[in-house]
C-alpha cells in the first residue's frame, strides 16, 4: 500500500493518480479506514466546482468587456482561465477516486492538476505589478503598456505547459522536488510584496495622521489579499516540509488532502475577491499618484 501512490507524484501527492496503478486499488479502498479527510477534500472540491465556474467565467467576462482595465488584468484573466479548467475535474476525481483507476483518466487529471500546480505564478505576477504600482510609481508610469504583460504572460504559459507535460510524462529523476522549490518561492514573494504594499500604504502624509481615503481603501484590500494567501498556500508549503514527521499512511491519506484542498480553494476566492471589489486593482494604480501628491 505505501508504494502505490507515494512515488507517483509531486509532493508524494496521493490523489494524483499514476499510470502504474492501473488494476490498484483505489484511494478510497486505500484509505476507507481513515477516509475523513479524503471525503472533506471531495466536499471541497464540488465546492470549489459550483462556486469557481461562474465565478471565473464572470471575471472573464467583466475584464473582456472592461475597455479601460486594470495594469493587473491581463494576469488575473489568464488565472481565472486556469482556475475555469480545474473547476471542471471534481466529477472526474469522484469516479477515480471512489470507482475507477485507469491511465486515461490518469493522464487526465495528472494535466489538469499540473495547470494548477503552477498557477500561482500568475499571482506571483499580480503581486509584483501591485508592488511596483505602489512602491515604485514613478516606474510604475513608465510601463503603462500592455506590450512587455502580454510578452510575461507568454512566458509564464510556456512554463505551465513544459511543467504540464513532464508531470503528465513521469519519468523525470528528481521531478517530484520542482513544485515544493516552486510553492515556496512563489508564497514568500507573494508575502513579501503584499507586506511591502502594506508598508507603503500605512504611511500617513506630512503633518497628518489621518489615512488617505483611497489609500484606506487599497490598504484593507491588500490586507484581505495576504490573509487569503496564507490562508491557501501556508499550508502545503509548511507541510511538505514536515512529512518525515508522519507514517506514509497518514501523510497519503489526512496531509495530502488536507493541504490541498485548502490551496485548490482558492479557484473560487480569488475571482470572489475580485468581483466584491471589482474597482480594487484601479484603486491600487491610484494609489502611486495619490502618495506622490502626498509626498
Amino acid at each position: 500500500m505505501e508504494g502505490t501512490y507515494m512515488n507517483s507524484s509531486v509532493l508524494n501527492i496521493s490523489h494524483r493518480p499514476d499510470n502504474s496503478t492501473v488494476g490498484e486499488m483505489t484511494m478510497y479502498e486505500q484509505c476507507k479506514h481513515m477516509p475523513a479527510v479524503l471525503i472533506w477534500y471531495l466536499c471541497f472540491q464540488f465546492i470549489n466546482m459550483f462556486l469557481g465556474i461562474p465565478a471565473n467565467l464572470t471575471v472573464l467576462w467583466l475584464i473582456h468587456k472592461n475597455k479601460d482595465s486594470s495594469s493587473s488584468d491581463i494576469f488575473i484573466f489568464q488565472l481565472a482561465i486556469l482556475d475555469m479548467l480545474f473547476c471542471l475535474i471534481p466529477p472526474l476525481e469522484l469516479a477515480n477516486l471512489f470507482f475507477l483507476n485507469t491511465s486515461s483518466i490518469g493522464y487526465v487529471l495528472r494535466f489538469f492538476y499540473g495547470l494548477k500546480d503552477f498557477s500561482p505564478l500568475f499571482l506571483s505576477c499580480i503581486s509584483l505589478d501591485r508592488y511596483v504600482a505602489v512602491v515604485h510609481p514613478i516606474f510604475f508610469t513608465q510601463l503603462k503598456g500592455r506590450h512587455h504583460r502580454t510578452v510575461v504572460a507568454i512566458v509564464v504559459w510556456l512554463i505551465i505547459l513544459a511543467y504540464t507535460a513532464a508531470f503528465c510524462v513521469d519519468k523525470i529523476p528528481n521531478f517530484k522536488k520542482v513544485f515544493p522549490a516552486m510553492i515556496s518561492v512563489t508564497f514568500v514573494f507573494m508575502v513579501f510584496c503584499n507586506i511591502a504594499i502594506l508598508w507603503v500604504l500605512r504611511q500617513s502624509g506630512p503633518g497628518t495622521d489621518e489615512m488617505h481615503p483611497v489609500k484606506k481603501r487599497a490598504f484593507k484590500m491588500v490586507l484581505i489579499i495576504l490573509a487569503i494567501t496564507v490562508f491557501h498556500y501556508l499550508p502545503p508549503v509548511a507541510l511538505f516540509h514536515l512529512e518525515k514527521y508522519y507514517s506514509p499512511e497518514v501523510f497519503q491519506c489526512y496531509i495530502d488532502f488536507l493541504a490541498f484542498g485548502l490551496m485548490n480553494f482558492g479557484s473560487s476566492t480569488q475571482p470572489m475577491l475580485y468581483l466584491s471589489k471589482e474597482k480594487m486593482p484601479q484603486s491600487l494604480n491610484c494609489c502611486h499618484s495619490c502618495t506622490t501628491h502626498l509626498q
